[in-house]
This record gives C-alpha cells, sequence and structure tokens, in this order.
C-alpha cells in the first residue's frame, strides 16, 4: 500500500487529466484585451469541465502536499511538475490560472455588477488555503508558471541578499497596482503582461514571447525570476507561507551544516545559523529597530503623497480615459485617422461632454487611489526594513518560509535524508571535507 501512495498516485493523476479539452473558466471583463482560447467542447459542458478543472486542481494540491511533507519524495515532485505543466499550462493554455483569478476577485469586490463565478473564487481561494496549512505547495508542482520555471532551473548564480530583499519587493507593489486597475474596471494587468501563456498557446506578440523568453534564459542561472521577483500571487502565498501549520523541513533528524542544502537551492531560500553577537552588536542592532519603526509611517506618508502625483499617468490605462483623449485630438485635428474605439463613440450618439466629464471623474478618482497605491508601497517597504532589523536566533540550516518554493531540492541532497533512505551507508560520503561530520572533522 505504501509503495503504491508512493509512485502510484502520480499516474492516477496523469490517467485523470487524460481528457479532452475545457470551455473557459476565467472570465474576462470587457475592458480587457486579454485574448481567450476558443472552448473545445460544446457549451453545454462547460459546467462539467470547470468541475474536472476544480477536482484536478485539488488532487495537483493534495498530492504535492504529500510528496513534499510526508514522502519526501523529489522524483514524485518532479513528475507532478511535468503533469501539472502539461494540463493546466499546454493543454489548458494558461487560462486555468490562480494567479488571473485575483484580479476576478478583486473587481468582484468592489463592482456589484460583475459577478464571479464559484469556479474562480475556488481557483483562488484553494492554494491559499493548502499554503496556510502546508506552505508552498501550490508553487511547488502545480503552478503552470511555476512548473516551466522549475524545468529549466540549472541554479549557479547566488544573489547577493540585499539585492534578493530588494527585488523581492517589485511583487508586492505589483500586486497592489493589479488589484487598484482590476477593481477599478481599468485593467488585468496580470493576463496582460503574462510571460509564459504565449509559449502555453503557442501564440501571442512578439514582444511577451520575448519577454518569457527572456525569463527562461534568466531562470537557467537565477531560479524562478518571475515567482521571486514578479509573482503577485506569490506574494500572497509568501505571506500565508510565513505562518502556515506545517512546512518542509530540510532534514529529518539533527542538521550537521554541511551546507550541501544552502549550495544546491537555486532561490536563495535557506538561511544559515546565526551567530553569537556582542553586547555592543545587539545595542546597535535595537537601535536600528527602533529607527526603522519610526520611519514606517513617514516612508507611508511620502509614498502616499506620491502616488496621489501619478494620478494622471496611472488613469492614462483607463480605457474611457484614452477614449476622451483620442476624441480629444481628432476633434483638435491633431490626431489622424480615427481609432475603431472612436468611430464607435461617435456612432452611438453619446455627447461629447458627457465623455469628457466622465473622464475626469475617473483622473479625480485615481487621485486618492494613486494615494492608496502609494501608502501601500511606502507600508511594503517599511514592513521589509522592520523585517530586516529583527533577529532570529537559528541554530541550524532552515527554509525561509516565504520564499520556499517547497521543490525538495534541499532534503534530496541532504546527507541525513539519503541516509534515511538506504541510499548511502555513510554520511561522510557526501559530506564536504572540513564540514561537521565530514572525513575531517
Amino acid at each position: 500500500m505504501t509503495r503504491l501512495l508512493r509512485y502510484g498516485l502520480p499516474w492516477i493523476f496523469l490517467l485523470l487529466l487524460a481528457g479532452q479539452g475545457a470551455a473557459e473558466l476565467i472570465p474576462t471583463p470587457e475592458f480587457s484585451d486579454h485574448p481567450i482560447p476558443t472552448a473545445g467542447v460544446p457549451d453545454s459542458r462547460a459546467n462539467l469541465w470547470q468541475a474536472v478543472d476544480v477536482a484536478a486542481l485539488l488532487v495537483a494540491l493534495s498530492l504535492a502536499s504529500y510528496f513534499a511533507l510526508v514522502t519526501r519524495s523529489r522524483r514524485n515532485l518532479l513528475l507532478l511538475t511535468i503533469v501539472s505543466l502539461f494540463w493546466f499550462g499546454f493543454w489548458r493554455g494558461g487560462c486555468v490560472c490562480s494567479i488571473g483569478a485575483t484580479q476576478n476577485v478583486a473587481l468582484a469586490l468592489f463592482d456589484t455588477t460583475y459577478a464571479v463565478p464559484v469556479t474562480v473564487v475556488i481557483f483562488f481561494t484553494l492554494p491559499l488555503v493548502f499554503t496556510l496549512f502546508f506552505g508552498r505547495t501550490f508553487c511547488a508542482a502545480v503552478c503552470p508558471l511555476g512548473a516551466i520555471q522549475e524545468l529549466v532551473s540549472l541554479g549557479g548564480m547566488t544573489v547577493p541578499r540585499w539585492l534578493d530583499h530588494a527585488l523581492g519587493l517589485i511583487r508586492y507593489i505589483y500586486l497592489g497596482a493589479a488589484v487598484l486597475f482590476a477593481a477599478t474596471g481599468t485593467a488585468f494587468i496580470i493576463c496582460r503582461y503574462d510571460p509564459f501563456v504565449a509559449f502555453f498557446r503557442l501564440s501571442g506578440s512578439t514582444g511577451m514571447l520575448i519577454f518569457g523568453g527572456s525569463l527562461l534564459l534568466v531562470g537557467l542561472l537565477i531560479g524562478r525570476p518571475y515567482c521571486r521577483y514578479l509573482c503577485p500571487y506569490g506574494a500572497i502565498l509568501g505571506l500565508l507561507s510565513s505562518v502556515s501549520k506545517w512546512h518542509v523541513r530540510i532534514t529529518p533528524i539533527e542538521c550537521i551544516q554541511c551546507r550541501l542544502c544552502e549550495d544546491v537551492c537555486p532561490y536563495g531560500a535557506i538561511v544559515p545559523p546565526t551567530v553569537d553577537q556582542d553586547a555592543n552588536v545587539k545595542t546597535h542592532g535595537k537601535r536600528r529597530l527602533l529607527l526603522m519603526l519610526i520611519l514606517a509611517p513617514v516612508l507611508i506618508g511620502a509614498f502616499a503623497w506620491l502616488g496621489t502625483l501619478l494620478a494622471v499617468p496611472i488613469s492614462w490605462m483607463h480605457p474611457e480615459v484614452q477614449l476622451a483623449e483620442q476624441v480629444r485630438q481628432e476633434e483638435m485635428g491633431t490626431a489622424q485617422p480615427t481609432t475603431d474605439a472612436s468611430d464607435a463613440f461617435r456612432n452611438s450618439g453619446r455627447p461629447v461632454d458627457e465623455l469628457y466629464a466622465s473622464a475626469l471623474a475617473h483622473r479625480a478618482r485615481f487621485g486618492w487611489l494613486g494615494g492608496w497605491l502609494g501608502a501601500w508601497v511606502g507600508l511594503v517597504i517599511g514592513v521589509k526594513l522592520i523585517h530586516l532589523s529583527i533577529r532570529r536566533r537559528r541554530d541550524d540550516y532552515r527554509t525561509e518560509r516565504s520564499g520556499c518554493v517547497s521543490c525538495g531540492r534541499c532534503f534530496w541532497y541532504c546527507p541525513n535524508e539519503q541516509l534515511r533512505l538506504g541510499l548511502i551507508e555513510d554520511i561522510s560520503e557526501m559530506v564536504p571535507a572540513g564540514s561537521p561530520g565530514g572525513a575531517d572533522s
């Protein structure tokens, strides 16, 4: 039975997914120009295939959590990664997307006229629930965006810690902008700038193909650049993973500090043991923490003010504002020829003054919304500075919960894990010379 659960479940899951195409799951509002793949089955079967997609997500999350935390099987996680990439990525065209569902949920919360399907809510919330209990197992082997990066990752280049922390702020800022634009009916920027959907559908703009290809090239040396620095959904998962009930452990028993896990992790998610500090260093650390606590509200206020100044450029993304500017330029004779949007507006008989008034109202709305976005950016930076100022005691190497994607590389290369699995007879066979437990110790 144990052998069946360990090695048979991935193939049972593969057979479950070997069905035909499904209909559109996540609806895109009219303001978005995000292309939707053509349904492969009659609309009458849409509900059935939506149920299959939800079931596939539930099974994949369950298997990923089981492989990462119970059997600790890197091999099975890789098999599940391939299956998820095939199903959620290439077969479904990347449109069954928990990441993009963030925008649908945000729009539904702020616009009562927009009805978000139950399946979309499930795709958004189910990975969050699993993360809260088991860590980022969704990122480990279920998310197609993470899967395609995992399979090309060779590692080999370490990003300096200060730069890694700085770049990691981008995903939180991106999350705030995505929620802002979705809630105001401006655009679904996560879907519009998805770097890998063009590969999944084998079509797309040249710019996005270049962007996605560049990320994959970077991902050969720097593990999962999109997941670590750009994914807005990953920002939410990182916060939940930091307080998850269970999480991936590097070693099943006492850490011998061989550093193999730190060397093999391509995501910079392994933190070393701390060293004892003298009284002067501790005093300096407390002063720095106090300074960061004082600085945080200043940053929030300053960035909120800067956000209000960006109301005009931010509002330009709204289709109503773009249309008003196009019509104004056409009336002044500075825009030739007309566009499809401006022709449709003139054929509708809608008064021009009404269009201008609507555009000004949107611009004024973006004034205070820009302030909230700026305050969010200030909050993100302030919290990060406070977090880095807090010293945490560690006696061995551990995973950084918010950044760890539960890929299993660390425990697969752990000598204690290899000994537990019976793959080696002596820890010194794997431990570098000079390390605790090594041949020269």
